[in-house]
């Protein structure tokens, strides 16, 4: 149950859509402003939902084939058909509420498809909150947020409501990030395989995703790592910070956001270093034993304990 390529379809708005976002050619200075300030008042709106990220083909290729990956982890090899009948295939590996979403090189069109290039979703749990988020951002200056709304395609040409989504701005370098909001019209199609609601209003990411983790061992994603350029940095903090996440600056440049159950670190860095760079993950039940797999240039270290942590390599 992926989410669709955002960065390729915020190269389509940048077609149609003009935004001016103040202080981006001073994206450093910005930050810095933002990582100043107190998180927005009462209580969280987004979380973290899922990242993706372009590795290397070697690596891709070796995560499309693993079968310890298969016994690990609910891991599904997918393409979806979005709007416009965009289609991607990626690699998943699905928690109770969260999830990972990884590229080969040339698995997307364009710059998207590039070693290094990643994204991120955030996503709220209930319904019309994202207007919320929305009004935040605009109290922090971004005035002319970028609205979408996304459809999916189950197979019959009949585009269905996915879900709604909002960015800071509609140009990037080489990472982008999203909050979003899933739709009732996604819920009620029996197709889309989600759960009842447990509550009015509820859009939640549990809700989203089907309980086949619980036959496997990884749970959750419980922290991301990504290196970013300023940026692409720069556009992300109101983004992180509109989500009620407390963003915090970081030794050497960039930041890091808690609360909500994921920490998301961003470090600053130049184009050509940018990157998913690790992974923490939560399991179901505690391992006696260490694992380690190879995968390719990633390492995915398994226990001891209720955690395994996937580090990735940072240059091809």
């Amino acid at each position: 149950m992926p989410i669709p390529r955002t960065l390729r379809m915020i190269t389509l708005l940048a077609a149609a859509v003009t935004v001016t976002l103040a202080g981006v050619a001073d994206g450093g200075a910005r930050t810095a402003r933002a990582e100043e300030g107190r998180p927005p008042s009462g209580r969280q709106l987004l979380f973290y939902n899922h990242a993706y990220g372009v590795l290397d083909r070697e690596t891709a290729d070796a995560i499309e084939h693993s079968g310890y990956l298969r016994e690990f982890a609910n891991f599904q090899v997918r393409t979806t058909t979005g709007s416009g009948g965009e289609t991607w295939t990626g690699r998943y590996l699905l928690g109770r509420e969260t999830y990972l979403e990884l590229f080969g090189v040339g698995d997307l069109p364009g710059k998207d498809g590039t070693f290094g290039s990643a994204g991120m979703g955030i996503s709220t749990e209930r319904a019309a909150d994202l207007a919320t988020v929305l009004q935040r951002l605009r109290d922090q200056g971004i005035t002319d947020p970028v609205e979408f709304r996304q459809t999916r395609d189950f197979g019959d040409g009949v585009p269905v409501p996915w879900f709604d989504a909002v960015f800071t701005t509609a140009q990037y370098d080489t990472f982008g990030a999203w909050g979003m909001e899933y739709l009732p019209e996604y819920f009620a199609d029996p197709r889309s395989g989600t759960e009842p609601a447990d509550h009015p209003g509820d859009v939640g990411r549990e809700r989203y995703l089907s309980d086949d983790y619980r036959d496997r061992l990884m749970r959750d994603v419980t922290g991301i790592h990504l290196a970013v350029t300023d940026r692409d940095l720069a556009n992300t903090v109101p983004l992180l910070r509109a989500g009620g996440f407390a963003v915090r600056p970081v030794p050497g440049g960039g930041v890091v956001a808690l609360r909500g159950g994921t920490m998301m670190r961003f470090d600053a860095v130049p184009r050509d270093q940018v990157g998913l760079r690790r992974v923490d993950l939560s399991l179901n039940r505690p391992v006696q034993y260490r694992h380690k797999e190879q995968l390719g240039q990633s390492t995915l270290i398994v226990g001891p304990g209720t955690r395994a942590v996937w580090t990735f390599k940072d240059a091809e």
